[in-house]
């Protein structure tokens, strides 16, 4: 992930003599803003009008420093800059406001390796790393690498070559020649001589004369993972045992976690025994966009609140796991064991403590509990990339509308297409979408101050156990729903225009928001009641859009704002239920107003 730092100001005298800059003296009021971006310390001036589009400020970016518009993430007092069609004066840019570029990078190169002895593999290597580091996986493959070299088209590759400089149409093939040390052995055979040729694969040390193998000193334990258990009578399904089981081996291999250079807040990769391919992708509390740890840059919340309006710091993982366990398959809602695929294919998902160096530690690191680390911990799902890596027309309709489904439903507030991985699965290779980075779904209003939320933490020998407990305060007017951020990008892709299958339409038939409020209580989080309201409302407006015959992208457009200053058909429909309602009004009879206005809403909408 690489950071910069965009500060709108007016003409400074650092500038003076920017090729094109007109001089500070000579600079009319009327003038466009300045716009300094600053990557690794370069100061870059670019003009932008307050008429500007958020997407002509991307598109401006790109053209100067190459970074596509697809790729970056724009962050402004803490709030992301995710409308495009949002101007800059819509967001109260102004003179010495200090704005955050975060690339978005595609972390994982897939590198197939071919031995000259005719062994082929496949390892998984993130992009910013070099030849040496490769071999260093090769070599934890091969148990021993030797004096090795790696060709690409018949050219020995140096160590500090880059990996993203390799293998760029896709199809190229690293070459792996490994000399080892050998001894040879010459008889007579005849007139002529047998020759047998033993590599040395061992190590040696000499004692007396003789020759001794010396094995590997186990190393003491230096990390720790272990399950957070809200609710002792569940018991984990073993997708998950084994998620946990895996990623511990590949830690007592010594393969530490892997920094991803994606996304904004902190998210490590964890990798297997063999160190070879990721098993689990750990994403701490602690270091989520805005927190106190965020390896990122990002600028630390000051009333709680995240990156999407409705959202809080430290609460993400939460929702990660919220999500998982809300993502039941065609079955329906279930409590552990489970072991089957949700309908939108979350990804396993489940909260740990976990403890290691190699995560972001500003304050200095030691092996202690106060440098304990929660977050989510959610399986790492093999793909050939993102929805943003290639063009929407070849995905399945079906997959595009599982997604839907899911999103509407939480009204995630973050998806886009860097986020949902495409994978190819059969002998066919058909695609599957496979949505991740769930931390922005149920967003509710912030009441600074006001809330608070007590952890009780005991812990036995190999696991945590953790009660949260929550303050409840009573919804009274103004109240506390909020989906002003709600944004799907697949809104825009003309499966979204399809009409749902039968069996899809079957399973949105059989949702019930009460019962999945009470899956949620029953694996420990007692959901805020604004976050209930929103469960209770997407869903409403999901079931009766669906049974209506609307297609994906006409409920989703019900959610999502048109544009940042225009509110959406939901919350027009939420104020109207305000308005309606009193300090005595229970929630019950709320939901029920929302309901009726909800219907004379959706019959203006046409059936398809």
């Amino acid at each position: 992930m690489s950071v910069a730092s965009v500060a709108l100001s007016p003409a400074l005298e650092e500038v003076v003599n920017f090729p094109g800059f007109i001089g500070r003296f000579g600079l009319n009021l009327d003038d466009p803003i300045l716009i300094f971006l600053t990557i690794a310390g370069s100061l870059n001036p670019m003009r932008v009008m307050e008429s500007d589009s958020i997407a002509s400020v991307k598109l401006r970016i790109q053209s100067i420093k190459g970074f596509f518009v697809k790729k970056q993430r724009l962050v402004y007092d803490g709030r992301e800059l995710a409308r495009n069609e949002s101007r800059v004066r819509d967001r109260g840019l102004a003179d010495g406001k200090l704005l955050h570029l975060v690339i978005r990078l595609s972390d994982l190169q897939a590198i197939s390796v071919k031995t000259f002895g005719g062994k082929e593999f496949e390892l998984f290597v993130e992009r910013s790393r070099n030849v040496a580091y490769v071999k260093q996986k090769i070599a934890s493959k091969e148990n021993e690498l030797g004096d090795g070299e790696l060709t690409l088209d018949g050219e020995e590759l140096d160590d500090q070559r880059l990996v993203t400089d390799l293998c760029r149409n896709g199809e190229d093939v690293i070459h792996l020649i490994i000399r080892k040390s050998a001894k040879v052995r010459a008889k007579p055979v005849g007139k002529d001589f047998e020759v047998s040729i033993e590599n040395v694969t061992h190590k040696h040390d000499s004692v007396d004369g003789r020759k001794r193998y010396i094995s590997p000193q186990a190393k003491p334990k230096d990390f720790v993972v272990e399950p957070v258990v809200v609710n002792p009578e569940i018991e984990l399904p073993s997708l998950l045992k084994d998620l946990i089981s895996s990623t511990i081996e590949g830690l007592e291999k010594g393969h530490g976690p892997i920094k991803s250079t994606d996304g904004s807040g902190g998210a490590y990769f964890m990798q297997d025994l063999s160190g070879n391919k990721y098993v689990s992708v750990f994403k701490p509390i602690d270091e989520e966009p805005m927190a106190v740890n965020n390896p990122h840059g990002l600028p630390v919340s000051v009333d709680g609140e995240g990156l999407k309006k409705g959202t809080r710091v430290g609460e993400g993982a939460l929702r990660e796991v919220a999500a998982y366990i809300l993502d039941y398959p065609m079955t329906g809602p279930q409590t552990f064991p489970r072991d089957q695929t949700g309908f939108a294919g979350v990804p396993p998902t489940t909260m740990v403590n976990c403890l290691h160096k190699d995560f972001n530690h500003p304050n200095g690191y030691s092996f202690s509990p106060e440098n304990t680390k929660m977050g989510s911990l959610q399986m790492f799902v093999s793909n050939v990339g993102t929805c943003e890596d290639m063009g929407y027309r070849v995905f399945p309709a079906d997959q595009v509308h599982k997604i839907s489904v899911l999103d509407i439903r939480l009204a995630n507030a973050d998806r886009h297409g860097g986020n949902i991985l495409v994978s190819r699965d059969g002998k066919d290779g058909e695609i599957v979408l496979t949505p991740i980075d769930h931390g922005y779904c149920f967003p509710n209003k912030v009441i600074t101050n006001s809330d608070s939320i007590h952890t009780l933490v005991s812990k036995s020998r190999n696991q945590t156990i953790i009660g949260i407990s929550c303050r409840i305060f009573p919804l009274k007017p103004p109240y506390l729903v909020q989906f002003e951020d709600c944004t799907f990008e697949w809104l825009y892709w003309p499966q979204a225009k399809e009409p749902y299958s039968s069996e899809t339409l079957e399973y949105i038939k059989s949702l019930d928001s009460e019962q999945d409020i009470k899956l949620l209580r029953f694996h420990g989080w007692e959901i805020p009641p604004a976050c209930a309201r929103v469960l209770r409302i997407s869903t409403m407006l999901l079931k009766k859009g669906a049974a209506k015959g609307l297609t994906p992208f006409a409920i989703g457009s019900i959610m999502c704002r048109e544009t940042l200053k225009k509110e959406s058909v939901i919350e027009q429909i939420i104020h109207d239920a305000e308005a309606i309602a009193s300090p005595e009004t229970t929630e019950e009879e709320f939901i029920s107003t929302v309901s009726a206005i909800m219907d004379r809403c959706l019959d203006q909408y046409p059936q398809n």
